[in-house]
C-alpha cells in the first residue's frame, strides 16, 4: 500500500462528505413521511431500475410497488388498519420485502419474527408485540402449529391460529401437505389489485414501523420499537455515508431480513438510495462470492462472524472476480479485518457500531481497520465493573468518564434529539435507563457494551458487559482472548466464556473451539502460555464435535456453554485442562479432585 494512499482515502471521505452535506436537507425524512410513500416516490422516480434480486427474479421498483400494493389491499380487506400488527414469520424472499411495503403504506406494523425462535421463545414474541394476524411462510408452519394451544388469549385480540394465522406457500417447496385445512393466500394476493392504496391518515415521522427483536443470547428476545424516521434515517445515514451508492448499485444482503443491520443498512438503503437489492434466502459460504458475481454486487452487509466462516473456507478461484468497492456491517474483529480485506479484494470495509434499539450509532466512515468510529454527541464512556455492567459512582453518586486507553460502558444521552424509542415491553425499557449519571435529573441509554477510548476519540468494542469475567483479582476479557486464540493453527471459531469453579473466586477461563485437521492439542498449549497471561489463558478446553451454536445472525451462544461448565459426564465433546505439562483430558477423577476442592485449576 502507497503510503499517500490513507491520505487520499481521508481526503475522499471529506469531499464525499461535505456533498453529503450540502443535500442533507433533501435527505433527511420529513415530517411526514414512511418508507411505503418512499416506496411509491423511488415508483414514479426510478421505475424501470432495479430494485430487487432474488435468484433468478428481479424487480423494478415500479414492479416492487405494484407487488407491495397488492398485499396493502388485500390487508385492508382483512381488517387490517393504521396501528394494527402483523406478526412476520418467513424466510428471505421478495414476498418478505412486499408484506412490509405493504403494511407500511396503510400504516400497520410489522413485527419481525425471528425464524430461529420456537417453542416458549415463539410463543413470547407473539404475545409481547400484541400481534392481530400472523403471516407465515409454509416453511415455518409446524413450528407455529405446534405452540397453538399456548397462545388462547395471548393479545389484546385473542390471537387465535384458527382464525387469525394466514399462510403463503413455499415456493421451493416440493411438498406442503401441512398446509390442509389452513388459510393460503396466495391466489388472493394475485387476484388483489395493483394501484396504489387510497389516501389515508398522514404517516407521521412517530408512527411505528416495524419491531425489531433483540437477539436473545442471555434471555427471551425483546421486541425494539422502529418508527418511520429511525428507519428513514438510518437508510439514508448507511446508504449515502457507508455504502455511498445509489441507483444502479447492487447491495448484496445474505443475513435475515428480521435483523436489523439486513434491515437498515440492505432494505431501507436501497430504498432510500435507489440502488438494489440482492438477497439470499440464507447465507451461504459456498455460493456467496457466485451470488456477488452473478449480480454484479457493489457493496455487501456481513456480520463479523460470516466474514470469519468465508476466511475460513477453502480458496475459490474466482474469489477476487468481482465489483464490490465496499462490505458494511459490524463485528468485524481487528484479527481478520485486514486479513479478509487482503484474501478477497475487497478496498474498504465500513464498520458501524449501534444496538437496534440504542441512541449511541457509530460509524466508521473511514474504514480504519479495527475501529467501530469515533465518539459522537451525546455519548460517554464511564468506569464499570466489567463482570456485570453495573457503573461505578464516586462519592457524591455521580458516573466517571473514562481516559484514553481505558475501557468502559457506553451510555448514550436521552434527549428530545437523541430519542430511546426502547420495547414494547415499557418494564425491559426502564431497565435499559440510567438515571443521575452526571447531574440531577439527567438520563442516559446503558448499552451494556465496553468500549475501550483510543486517543483522537477513536473507539473500539471490547466486550459485553457480563461477558467479561474476574480471575486471579483480574479482569479478562472474552472477545479478546477469542481474538488472540482465533490465531493459532487449526482454530476456525472460538467461543470464550467463564465459568465457576469449586472454592475458588470469580470464574475460569474456558474456550469451545470449532478446529481443521492443522489444530494439534500440544502446540495451542505453547500457543496460548506464549501469546496470552497467565490469568487469560483458557483453563478449560472443549473441542466441538459438531458445529458451534450461533443465533440465527451468527452471534455466539455463550449461556448455554457456561451452564454446561466442563464436568464430562454432562458433555459428550472433548473436555480438557490445562496444567504443566499442557491440556490434559478431563476425566470424572479429575472432575471429582476439582468438585471436592483438591485440585484448583490454574
Amino acid at each position: 500500500m502507497s503510503q499517500l494512499d490513507p491520505l487520499r482515502e481521508r481526503l475522499d471521505f471529506y469531499r464525499h462528505a461535505a456533498r453529503v452535506a450540502r443535500h442533507l436537507p433533501k435527505m433527511m425524512p420529513r415530517a411526514h413521511a414512511s418508507p411505503g410513500m418512499m416506496l411509491q416516490l423511488r415508483a414514479r422516480k426510478n421505475p424501470d431500475d432495479l430494485a430487487l434480486a432474488y435468484g433468478e427474479e428481479r424487480f423494478t421498483w415500479a414492479e416492487l410497488a405494484r407487488c407491495a400494493n397488492q398485499y396493502s389491499a388485500w390487508f385492508t380487506e382483512q381488517g387490517i388498519g393504521r396501528g394494527d400488527v402483523v406478526a412476520l414469520l418467513m424466510d428471505n424472499r421478495p414476498d418478505y420485502v412486499f408484506v412490509l411495503m405493504g403494511l407500511s403504506q396503510i400504516g400497520a406494523v410489522s413485527s419481525l419474527i425471528n425464524t430461529n425462535l420456537m417453542g416458549k421463545a415463539l410463543v413470547h414474541a407473539l404475545e409481547v408485540c400484541n400481534a392481530k394476524r400472523v403471516l407465515v411462510g409454509a416453511e415455518h408452519l409446524d413450528k407455529l402449529l405446534e405452540i397453538e394451544g399456548q397462545l388462547a388469549g395471548l393479545s389484546r385480540d385473542s390471537l387465535s391460529l384458527e382464525k387469525d394465522l394466514y399462510v403463503k406457500l413455499d415456493p421451493e417447496a416440493a411438498s406442503q401437505s401441512n398446509t390442509a385445512g389452513r388459510r393460503v393466500i396466495d391466489e388472493e394476493i394475485a387476484a388483489s389489485p395493483t394501484t396504489p392504496p387510497p389516501p389515508g391518515p398522514r404517516p407521521s415521522n412517530s408512527d411505528t414501523y416495524c419491531y425489531i427483536y433483540t437477539s436473545g443470547t442471555t434471555g427471551l428476545p425483546k421486541a425494539a420499537i422502529i418508527r418511520n424516521q429511525r428507519m428513514l434515517g438510518a437508510g439514508m445515514s448507511f446508504g449515502h455515508l457507508m455504502h455511498r451508492c445509489g441507483p444502479g448499485d447492487l447491495i448484496y444482503v445474505s443475513l435475515p431480513l428480521y435483523h436489523s443491520s439486513a434491515m437498515f443498512l440492505g432494505w431501507c438503503s436501497a430504498l432510500c438510495t435507489g440502488a438494489a437489492m440482492g438477497v439470499r434466502r440464507k447465507f451461504s459460504v459456498s455460493r456467496f462470492w457466485q451470488d456477488v458475481r452473478e449480480l454484479d454486487a457493489t457493496s455487501f452487509v456481513y456480520i463479523g462472524e460470516l466474514c470469519r466462516y468465508l476466511l475460513n473456507a477453502p480458496v475459490d478461484p474466482r474469489e477476487r472476480d468481482h465489483q464490490l468497492r465496499v462490505g458494511c456491517g459490524n463485528g468485524m474483529r481487528p484479527d481478520i479485518w485486514e486479513r479478509f480485506q487482503e484474501r478477497f479484494g475487497v478496498p474498504v470495509i465500513r464498520e458501524f457500531y449501534g444496538s437496534t434499539e440504542g441512541n449511541t450509532p457509530v460509524l466508521n466512515f473511514q474504514g480504519k481497520p479495527g475501529m467501530i468510529g469515533k465518539l459522537g454527541r451525546g455519548m460517554v464512556i464511564v468506569r464499570c465493573d466489567p463482570s456485570n455492567g453495573e457503573v461505578v459512582r464516586n462519592a457524591e453518586g455521580r458516573c466517571e468518564r473514562i481516559r484514553a486507553g481505558e475501557v468502559g460502558l457506553l451510555l448514550g444521552r436521552i434527549s428530545k434529539l437523541l430519542t430511546f424509542e426502547g420495547y414494547v415491553d415499557e418494564k425491559a425499557t426502564q431497565k435499559k435507563i440510567l438515571e443521575d449519571v452526571f447531574e440531577a435529573g439527567d438520563r442516559f441509554f446503558d448499552t451494556g457494551d465496553l468500549i475501550e477510548l483510543h486517543e483522537k476519540s477513536w473507539l473500539s468494542f471490547a466486550d459485553r458487559a457480563g461477558d467479561s469475567f474476574r480471575w486471579k483479582g483480574e479482569n479478562v476479557s472474552t472477545n479478546e482472548v477469542a481474538e488472540a486464540v482465533s490465531a493459532a493453527a487449526g482454530v476456525l471459531e472460538a467461543n470464550v466464556y467463564g465459568v465457576l469453579v469449586p472454592n475458588a473466586e470469580g470464574r475460569a477461563g474456558m474456550a469451545t473451539l470449532s478446529t481443521g485437521p492443522e489444530f494439534d492439542l500440544k502446540g495451542f498449549a505453547d500457543f496460548v502460555r506464549s501469546e496470552l497471561p497467565r490469568y487469560q489463558q483458557p483453563l478449560f478446553l472443549r473441542l466441538l464435535q459438531g458445529e458451534m451454536e450461533i443465533t440465527g445472525t451468527f452471534k455466539h451462544r455463550k449461556v448455554d456453554y457456561r451452564d454446561q461448565g466442563f464436568d464430562p459426564a454432562k458433555i459428550s465433546d472433548p473436555i480438557y485442562l490445562l496444567r504443566e505439562e499442557g491440556y490434559v483430558p478431563m476425566d470424572a477423577e479429575l472432575f471429582g479432585r476439582i468438585e471436592r476442592g483438591e485440585l484448583t485449576p490454574g
